[in-house]
């Protein structure tokens, strides 16, 4: 399953914003299959911050880890955000 975050906003900012996409996002995690991998494709997201992205993909690190795949996480924000989620989870984050 593919999903663009840019659905949910290019600048994905504050912990409540993350919290409300998570929510709003597991009605579609309900129909991932067991051996189906989550791709999640920043394309077009400009700002992604660490309160965000603690709220949105720490749960889903923790949940499908090496099935969670990252796409498209050129952009400076999103890396460094990222970056700063392992250290915090230290887990690393697949990116293809």
């Amino acid at each position: 399953m593919r999903i663009e975050l840019k659905k949910f906003g290019t600048t994905l900012i504050s912990r409540q914003n993350g919290r409300e996409a998570f929510a709003a996002f597991q009605p579609q995690l309900a129909v991932l299959e067991e051996n189906e991998n989550l791709e999640l494709d920043f394309d077009g997201v400009i700002t992604f911050s660490p309160s965000w992205g603690d709220e949105f993909l720490s749960p889903l690190l923790k949940k499908y880890d090496a099935r969670l795949i990252l796409m498209n996480t050129s952009n400076p924000s999103v890396k460094a955000t990222l970056e700063l989620l392992e250290s915090i989870n230290q887990q690393p984050f697949k990116r293809s």
